[in-house]
């Protein structure tokens, strides 16, 4: 259906009706539900904490003994604060929050799937992107150096991509 038709269906239904549809959407769909209970209630702070939470635990969990250690984690959150339009400086914290986590837990555990390196390393190219996109350069350019750094010290095998994404962002 088109945005069109759509309009025009809707334009057509009694306020009753509409009222229902979008109350049975509402009961039925996980992210209706969640986009109004964020449109009502912006607790944009709290869904950050909530997050960072959950992506800490996956490195350093706190009920279970061994750490999963996955992006896809963070990349759910990342992608729904997207969606819900939350402010992009709250959405670069959770992204940089990321990395930074996972860097800890790479000093703790040396790391040697380079499934992990790549997989961070999408990570960094989405925040140097991200920032320099919502003009946030400035804001947490000493932040994305840091973590620049620490991949050097930690000798990741794709350092030297992480410093061509940052040199070429920062040169632009």
């Amino acid at each position: 259906m088109s945005k069109r038709a759509l309009t025009k269906y809707l334009q057509e239904l009694p306020k009753e009706e509409l009222e229902n549809q979008v109350l049975d959407l509402y009961t039925r769909f996980k992210a209706v539900k969640d986009y109004y209970n964020f449109v009502f209630n912006p607790k944009e702070d709290k869904l950050v904490e909530e997050a960072k939470l959950k992506i800490a635990n996956e490195y350093f969990p706190v009920k279970r003994k061994k750490p999963r250690a996955r992006r896809s984690v963070a990349q759910k959150y990342i992608k729904q604060f997207m969606l819900l339009e939350m402010d992009p400086a709250l959405i670069a914290e959770v992204m940089l929050f990321n990395l930074e986590i996972a860097q800890r837990f790479n000093q703790v555990k040396r790391v040697n799937q380079e499934a992990f390196y790549k997989s961070m390393f999408n990570s960094f190219e989405q925040v140097v992107s991200f920032t320099e996109t919502n003009g946030l350069k400035a804001v947490y350019q000493s932040r994305i150096q840091r973590i620049l750094e620490m991949a050097w010290e930690q000798e990741w095998f794709n350092a030297e991509g992480l410093d061509r994404i940052l040199h070429e962002s920062f040169t632009q």
